[in-house]
């Protein structure tokens, strides 16, 4: 941990200041209930994009959303999506706008994962959900349109370290091949020993609802020396071999230091690895969509996955 201690208050990008400023994360204590309880922001879908559920095999099954550009005809590469929410709050209804603007836009299919939340359900029960998604989109690609060479996985923040997770776990379980790992605001480390983690006026997400959501996903795992790689991906020793890598975050979030940490870690493993970090913004940027600094992370991440499809 750094000695000096940072305030990013007056760090904040001028057009989020309306936004972010009354905007206040829950108090610790009632993160998950509120989380839980209040009501996905409606946001109007397009009729372009056809979205269909379905319930794959798991232990338990787990729900996955599959959303499909019309009128395209296959097969199409496919992105496997994790939504945000510390590993304790949120749901794949999240992924609707997203997927709402890639799948007719990109050319891709988009599967959304309904995970189990902690703590509830610690690691791995969460990731193993996201794994069986993973291998049924491949092994069910035919009937799906999808091309099963081109299946990358996305994220973001807890969503982005279950994808992380989920690109190291397949890599070595050897059965499914993704394609790329696109990881926005990725939450990856549970040590909390960067400069950026323990900056005081962090917005949204602070070093103690950021203790939460680690101690609720970990378990009893919480704390030890030995942590499986897979559920904290900044503690894998090995990088080698994992799939070409985007990483976008703010330069205010308090997970600034780790994915910068994580992408020079991938570059000197010989993954190909684009990192932006993005004046001016902190963590769940997204929640103001008009801003110039929101629109230019947007770019970079769709800009980064286009290319990937298109390889």
């Amino acid at each position: 941990m750094t000695e000096d201690v940072v305030n990013v208050r007056d760090l904040l990008d001028p057009e989020l200041r309306g936004v972010f400023d009354g905007w206040p994360a829950p108090p610790i204590d009632q993160c998950i209930a509120v989380g839980r309880n209040a009501p996905p922001p409606a946001v109007p879908l397009s009729d372009a994009v056809a979205r269909t559920g379905h319930t794959v095999p798991g232990d338990p099954e787990v729900r996955v959303r599959v959303h499909r550009p019309r009128g395209v005809p296959g097969p199409l590469p496919a992105v496997v999506s994790m939504h945000g929410g510390g590993y304790i709050v949120g749901s794949y209804d999240s992924c609707d706008p997203l997927f709402d603007d890639w799948c007719p836009r990109l050319g891709v299919i988009g599967i959304a994962v309904e995970y189990r939340l902690a703590p509830e359900t610690p690691y791995p029960g969460p990731l193993e959900d996201c794994y069986a998604a993973l291998k049924w989109a491949c092994d069910n690609a035919a009937d799906l349109g999808i091309d099963a060479g081109r299946i990358g996985v996305h994220g973001s923040s807890a969503g982005a370290g279950l994808a992380a997770g989920l690109a190291l776990l397949a890599r070595d379980r050897g059965e499914v091949p993704v394609a790329f790992q696109a990881l926005d605001c990725p939450m990856l480390d549970d040590r909390q020993a960067t400069g950026s983690i323990n900056a005081e006026g962090l917005f949204v997400w602070t070093r103690g609802h950021n203790e939460l959501g680690w101690r609720s996903y970990l378990g009893d795992l919480y704390g030890r020396e030995e942590v499986p790689p897979y559920a904290v991906p900044a503690r894998a020793a090995d990088l080698a071999g994992l799939p070409p890598t985007g990483i976008v975050v703010g330069a205010i979030d308090g997970f600034r230091d780790e994915c910068v940490t994580y992408a020079q870690r991938l570059s000197q493993a010989s993954v190909p690895c684009d990192l932006h970090v993005i004046a001016g913004l902190p963590h769940a940027y997204r929640a103001a969509p008009e801003a110039a600094a929101v629109r230019h992370a947007r770019r970079d991440l769709d800009d980064w996955i286009a290319r990937q499809l298109a390889g």
